[in-house]
């Protein structure tokens, strides 16, 4: 079967799912608004990709914290192994790329763990967002800046509360 495509839309853009029965092969967030009519497109998604709209629903509603979905993204071997060591990193939580680095059994690869991490084709659910600059400061994202702080500060449970 050959591999489909949903769109979903995300309160940090549009969500555009490729993939087909062997699993989820990449997610990524578009800058444009999506032309279409998205209930339109979200009726007729392919029965495969439906779970990972769900999923992504309950997750930026604050319902989940885990995925549980069949992935298959595309890239090296290398690759590949830095994006499940990504999945090791708990919901509100973050690493440092040296962190990743050493988790990976080699310190001296962390230009290539954060080149692997922006190449990462699963955006949200392979949580390549939560891995941030030893400083603390939230550096690079393919998606830009401002919705990894987004997420990050959606992953955070203590809400800031007015005084007043």
């Amino acid at each position: 079967m050959s591999l489909q495509t949903a769109f979903y839309k995300t309160p940090i853009g549009t969500a555009k799912i490729i993939g087909d029965e062997n699993g989820i092969q990449s997610i990524t967030v578009l800058d444009e608004d999506f032309s279409g009519n998205l209930d339109t497109v979200n009726t007729k998604v392919p029965y495969y990709l439906q779970d990972c709209i769900t999923q992504l629903e309950q997750y930026f509603s604050g319902e989940r914290v885990n995925f549980d979905l069949k992935l298959n993204p595309q890239g090296t071997t290398f690759q590949k192994k830095v994006w499940e060591e990504l999945l090791n990193i708990p919901f509100n939580k973050t690493r440092t790329y040296l962190e990743q680095s050493k988790a990976l059994g080699d310190v001296k690869a962390i230009r290539a763990v954060a080149s692997a991490n922006g190449k990462n084709p699963i955006w949200i659910i392979i949580p390549c967002h939560r891995v941030i600059g030893s400083d603390g400061s939230l550096t690079g994202y393919a998606g830009g800046i401002w919705r990894k702080k987004w997420l990050l500060a959606h992953e955070n449970p203590v809400k800031q509360q007015s005084l007043f």
